[in-house]
């Protein structure tokens, strides 16, 4: 799959310590390609910090961020990921307080990470914008969950990279179709398909950098990029 992925053409890995066996996939499977692919993945997550029940799944002190890092490095058999992420959106004040970023600065001076990034959702994301320190912004967003649509605006319009997730089904409980159904797209998507239309929706927006697409089998992958290529929806559409 992951070696499908990049004979497609599509050259943006993303991945996390916290997406079980996905670090260790990338290593065993296509690190021997590593110039073919921009790899980003993320920290805070707990390697080493004992999970607790009701506790924090993030935690963003300088040795929890550093091992993460190390780990992702060994794992992906790779000397750098080209973006590291905060993951789970962590406030100013936090990544301040715990030493979080500095580590990640640190680590970037070593030559272990190129870029700093975060995985921002409101209410934090305004305020990790302004910080005016990280470089790529990943952000949930789709034509059913729009509340960060300005803020994607105002992050590139300061200069980072955005990464845009959760572009075809944003809600984990099932109810996108719900609102599909509600604002009546299929009336906007007729000849388009659902899966196309939501993906084609994100690759719209102007201040897009790229989109991450779930993908479950080849089949699917095949009709994501065939849906990418066919390139953001018609103006008109798009404004309707």
């Amino acid at each position: 799959m992951l070696n499908a992925v990049l004979d497609s053409g599509i050259n943006l890995i993303d991945t996390s310590p916290d997406y079980g066996l996905s670090e260790e996939r990338i290593g065993r499977y296509i690190a021997h390609r590593r110039d073919e692919y921009v790899l980003a993945s993320k920290c805070g997550c707990l390697v080493a910090v004992e999970p607790t029940a009701g506790g924090p799944r993030h935690v963003f002190t300088p040795e929890n961020i550093r091992a993460g890092v190390e780990q992702s490095l060994s794992l992906m058999k790779t000397d750098h990921p080209d973006i590291v992420q905060f993951h789970g959106s962590p406030s100013r004040a936090e990544l301040e307080e715990h030493g979080g970023l500095q580590a990640l600065q640190d680590l970037q001076q070593e030559g272990k990470v190129r870029f700093l990034g975060m995985s921002g959702t409101l209410p934090h994301l305004p305020d990790q914008i302004a910080m005016g320190v990280l470089d790529e912004f990943q952000i949930p967003y789709s034509a059913l969950q729009r509340e960060h649509e300005d803020l994607i605006t105002a992050a590139a319009e300061a200069g980072a990279g955005t990464f845009i997730r959760g572009g075809a089904d944003p809600f984990a409980d099932g109810s996108a179709e719900r609102f599909w159904d509600a604002a009546k797209l299929d009336e906007l998507a007729e000849g388009i398909g659902r899966m196309a239309f939501t993906l084609r929706f994100t690759l719209t927006h102007p201040g897009l950098s790229t989109t991450i697409a779930g993908t479950a089998n080849p089949a699917h992958l095949a009709q994501n990029v065939e849906a990418a290529q066919a390139g953001p929806l018609p103006a008109d559409l798009y404004e309707e």
